[in-house]
């Protein structure tokens, strides 16, 4: 945890912004991954981390702002925990470190919040994504939850958001600890990706560093040969020389923030001469975008950039004809680049993606597109100091997607399908790296990485 301070200092921010009312925090339970008591490992909800840092399960919170107090509701570890835990430090102690001096036993909640209800006062709750949260909005508020999602409170979203967006000293640090890790986990996979070896064993081996510097996963590996399916997680294929491996992954600290790394290399000692100008074409639109991020620069320009960067040099292989920033205003480069440049990154790899991507990523006046390939644009608003930011563009070869578009002869004027089906099989290249935004740019977080060409194979 923090300091208590800084989740005293929090909250009360958080009162003056909501302003009146009660905001009701819902707190994440253990799940039974076969059975009740074989339980997946335990993930706190980040929000509730991020106003009261407790990571433990079976606990929720409430900050009744019209009487100016803050509750926790959980319950002490019985006899029969502690045979099966251990002894533990009591929930009131645990509470204190957060600034909470009033805790009261989990049975009380439902009786708390009916009172609440009954006497009409507001009660803000987030959008649920969880069935659990869903049945306990069911049961304490007569919400069902069908209704959830649009009964969640949008002035306590906007001012979540308006928090958690700016990272503090101390939380940069954090999140630099979890790149760390991370890209110790991509010098491991560079170090011993082999031919004949499965994509699974190779996961496996950076999963343990993850877990082996105190945290875990801060989202399942992507390790795959066939880097042109996005989010792949299978993992079952043996790797062939002559192919690429594309290495998705990062660690999530023990306090859980989150790295978010990419990497893509020769699963053999070199990258073939295709695999090299495809390699090198990401490589620039990747490094142009970066040196793009600046406060004020609206990261959807910052997309579009590596957009035209990725045509550019599709252009020099031949593949596309023409202008092509002009061809990136007609969407040609969703044929190759599908997915979105970045996303925010904190608590959450994908920041906050559970309170909406247009709270998010957006603003009232920029509305997230709707479009093929601008959909999957998480992030479109002005970057400010304090933002952090992924940047990931990517080269991916979609035989199904490319078939399509051919059979329509879909914008046949910038692109040239005879050439580009000599690229059918590629697959696909992605590298990615986590960025501050600071008052006058912004700087790479993390130990360096290597990602040139001559960086790469070295590792090999």
């Amino acid at each position: 945890m923090f300091s208590k301070q800084t989740y005293i200092q929090r909250r009360q921010e958080l009162k003056s912004k909501v302003g009146s009312g009660l905001i009701l925090f819902l707190g994440n339970e253990e799940s039974g991954m076969n059975y009740r008591d074989n339980v997946y490992p335990f993930r706190q909800d980040s929000t509730f981390l991020y106003y009261f840092g407790l990571d433990f399960a079976s606990i929720h919170a409430v900050i009744d702002i019209d009487n100016d107090q803050e509750i926790i509701f959980g319950d002490e570890l019985t006899l029969d925990d502690i045979v099966w835990t251990g002894p533990k430090e009591p929930l009131h102690e645990k509470a204190a470190k957060a600034g909470i001096t009033h805790v009261k036993s989990l049975s009380a909640v439902s009786g708390y919040l009916h009172d609440v209800s009954s006497r009409k006062q507001n009660i803000h709750f987030l959008p649920p994504y969880r069935g659990e949260h869903s049945l306990k909005l069911l049961d304490w508020l007569n919400i069902s939850p069908a209704e959830a999602q649009a009964k969640a409170s949008v002035s306590l979203i906007k001012a979540v958001v308006s928090m958690r967006s700016y990272k503090s000293a101390e939380e940069v640090a954090e999140i630099e600890k979890a790149v760390d890790t991370s890209v110790e986990m991509h010098l491991e996979f560079m170090r011993i990706t082999r031919p004949g070896m499965t994509e699974k064993e190779v996961a496996g081996k950076l999963q343990s560093i993850a877990i082996g510097q105190g945290g875990d996963l801060s989202y399942p590996v992507i390790l795959t040969v066939n880097g042109e399916i996005l989010h792949t997680h299978t993992r079952d294929l043996v790797m062939q020389d002559g192919q690429m491996s594309l290495c998705d992954a990062g660690a999530e600290t023990a306090m859980r923030y989150c790295g978010d790394l990419t990497r893509t290399i020769p699963t053999g000692k070199r990258f073939t001469t295709i695999q090299k100008e495809m390699y090198e074409i990401v490589l620039n639109a990747q490094e142009s975008a970066v040196a793009a991020c600046k406060p004020g620069i609206l990261f959807i320009d910052v997309h579009t950039l590596a957009a035209t960067k990725l045509l550019e040099g599709l252009k020099q292989v031949g593949v596309i004809k023409g202008d092509p920033a002009e061809a990136v205003a007609h969407d040609v480069h969703t044929l190759f680049f599908q997915c979105g440049l970045g996303h925010m990154m904190g608590l959450d790899v994908h920041d906050m993606e559970n309170l909406g991507e247009q709270y998010v990523g957006y603003t009232e006046d920029l509305k997230k597109g709707t479009t093929f390939g601008w959909k999957s644009l998480r992030l479109g608003r002005a970057l400010e100091p304090g933002f952090v930011v992924t940047v990931e563009p990517g080269l991916y070869l979609i035989p199904t997607l490319i078939d399509r578009w051919k059979a329509e002869n879909k914008l046949s004027q910038f692109i040239d399908y005879n050439e580009l089906e000599k690229l059918r099989d590629f697959t696909g290249v992605r590298i990615e790296d986590d960025v501050l935004i600071t008052e006058n740019g912004s700087r790479v977080l993390g130990k360096e990485l290597v990602k040139s060409v001559e960086g790469v194979e070295g590792m090999r």
